[in-house]
């Protein structure tokens, strides 16, 4: 077991799910691989546990029974992570919309800059994103900055789902808690390492939409994002709020 754990949450990533794996083990730093795979009806789990026989001390998977979502997929990883001695825990997708060559900056910045947190930002340094049309990267880039004036967060990308966490973060918050399923779990996760005062870093990265599979985006998500930010914010201020 290594000192750095990926946690990558599945549902139908078929067509990814090797490529992402051997690319994370390619790296010149050593890390280690969790899968939460929903269920997949497309076999992704039996993709991993083939190569499970390739790589056994380093690539787990967790199978659920069903899709219960990205940020139930992400708090069952980080529960499994922090039941081992792993220090940093990072969440990433299967898709390579996250360039696994940046996993190397992420744990750096925590590993050896001191950071807590760290993030690779789509929008740190303009707007970063390829292959999505115009429409989608304005409404990305307008809710993280709506987010930002909310909550009052210095954080350009605050619906990253590219993050490491330092373990410290990660037992600092009370994962049982953790409201949110979709983008709004991103949104929370850092607001309350934002609240509880960890340092956090975001790091630019170039955001490359799926070239293969099917974009698990959804009307549903986004409003649980614009709506929950709110109630979020209002809770940390008028009542003893939780971390």
């Amino acid at each position: 077991m290594h000192h750095a754990l990926v946690v990558i949450p599945t549902f139908n990533e078929i067509e990814n799910i090797e490529d992402i794996i051997r690319a994370v083990f390619s790296l010149e730093e050593d890390f280690d691989i969790l899968v939460v795979d929903d269920n997949s009806p497309d076999g992704t789990s039996n993709a991993v546990q083939s190569l499970i026989l390739e790589f056994p001390n380093q690539l787990f998977l967790e199978k659920r029974e069903r899709k219960l979502g990205l940020g139930s997929a992400y708090i069952h990883g980080f529960k499994w992570a922090l039941q081992r001695e792993y220090e940093y825990i990072f969440e990433m997708d299967a898709d390579f919309s996250h360039n696994p060559n940046d996993l190397i900056k992420l744990l750096n910045a925590c590993k050896k800059e001191g950071f807590d947190m760290s993030i690779g930002s789509r929008y740190k340094t303009g707007v970063n994103v390829v292959n999505w049309p115009m429409s989608r990267v304005l409404l990305s880039w307008l809710a993280s900055k709506y987010v930002q004036f909310i909550t009052g967060m210095d954080i350009c990308d605050t619906t990253a789902g590219f993050v490491c966490y330092k373990r410290k973060v990660l037992e600092r918050i009370n994962l049982d808690k953790i409201q949110f399923a979709g983008y709004a779990f991103q949104i929370e996760m850092k607001f309350k390492a934002h609240f509880s005062k960890f340092k956090i870093i975001e790091i630019p990265v170039i955001f490359t939409d799926r070239t293969r599979g099917v974009s698990k985006m959804s009307g549903g998500i986004i409003s649980e994002a614009i709506f929950g930010v709110i109630s979020m914010k209002f809770r940390s201020i008028f009542t003893k709020y939780e971390v």
